[in-house]
């Protein structure tokens, strides 16, 4: 019988015999991974993934509609090319994330070059909050664990794991180095309140959003529900936006890539949360378009039609206050 992590509760509506068998799988999977030399670990994952890919036929099929939607200039074998090493890369990055765990800071460091730090310490030196953002893409829970590390505590938002036991894992995984984990779910108020005290929180701009957050954009060509929470803080507190990301190298290495802060726009245009969420959108769109082995095809990212009403005073407003909350409710 399974033992639930200390501290942890089962979901109403759970699967336990799933769940565990699960939480078994990835458990074995981290003692091998700790027992193999780390240049057999690519081709594990890397097989790993490939097997996923061939059992799991929803999301494989998801992922091809989602590639040939993105790039409609490519042949069909071109798209499921670029499927098959989404998958393989996921299951590299699921191998890896395991290895890392095992790993010193010190000797996870060495396996990291960084690039655009120089505009992280500028941010940190002008004593105020920041804001990452990223996307599914590349090894983002890798640049999660190097970030906190190099940088400091980190704030960030993630939806809870369906599965109980996994969660608790990945949870003890990025506290080891001084992340903190929200829930998606209410996180507003505590991601305010840390950019508010001058520390950093960071968010995901990539997964379909139902909640009143949400707003329409464009993203590889489709019209996307995106949270606008990263746009509405932001602009709330006036703190710089950063983007990052991780890229595999060769030799088993990565490259943590800072781009330059993205710019704010006129707090008095039309709509400035929809302008600055597009224009994060448009900095993973880039990488994405560059890289498209390495973003996560599986999430049914698109789920809106392309119509989209003006925006009014009003309803900016109404966007404003319904993301962020006031002073007053802040202080309670």
């Amino acid at each position: 019988m399974a033992v639930i992590p200390t501290g942890m509760r089962l979901p109403r509506h759970h699967r336990p015999i799933r769940h565990r068998l699960e939480y078994l799988f990835v458990l074995v999977l981290r003692l091998v991974v700790g027992l193999l030399p780390r240049r057999w670990l690519r081709a594990v994952g890397g097989g790993l993934g490939f097997v996923f890919c061939c059992c799991d036929h929803r999301r494989r099929k998801t992922a091809l509609t989602n590639v040939q939607g993105a790039f409609p200039e490519r042949s069909f074998e071109e798209c499921r090319v670029i499927v098959h090493q989404a998958f393989v890369n996921l299951g590299r990055h699921v191998v890896d994330l395991l290895r890392f765990d095992a790993m010193s800071v010190e000797r996870m460091m060495k396996l990291v070059d960084i690039e655009g730090e120089e505009r992280v310490e500028q941010a940190l030196k002008a004593g105020r909050g920041i804001m990452f953002f990223g996307g599914h893409f590349g090894f983002w829970e890798l640049q999660i664990m190097v970030h906190a590390a190099r940088f400091g505590p980190i704030v960030m938002v993630a939806r809870t794991l369906d599965n109980p036991w996994l969660e608790s894992m990945i949870g003890q995984m990025r506290n080891r180095v001084g992340t903190r984990v929200v829930p998606r779910e209410g996180a507003v108020r505590s991601l305010l309140r840390t950019l508010l005290e001058h520390e950093s929180v960071g968010m995901m701009v990539d997964q379909h959003i139902q909640d009143r957050s949400a707003v329409i954009v464009e993203f590889l060509g489709r019209p996307a529900a995106t949270t606008s929470t990263v746009a509405a803080l932001a602009l709330r507190t006036g703190v710089p936006v950063i983007p990052v990301f991780a890229l595999p190298l060769p030799g088993g290495r990565y490259r943590m890539v800072y781009e330059a802060p993205v710019e704010l726009p006129d707090p008095a245009s039309p709509d400035p949360v929809l302008a600055l969420t597009q224009r994060c959108s448009d900095v993973l769109e880039r990488y994405v378009r560059r890289y498209p082995e390495l973003w996560l095809w599986m999430h049914r990212r698109w789920r809106v039609e392309p119509v989209r009403p003006e925006p009014t005073e009003e309803s900016m407003q109404a966007k404003l206050k319904s993301v962020i909350p006031t002073d007053r409710a802040l202080r309670n």
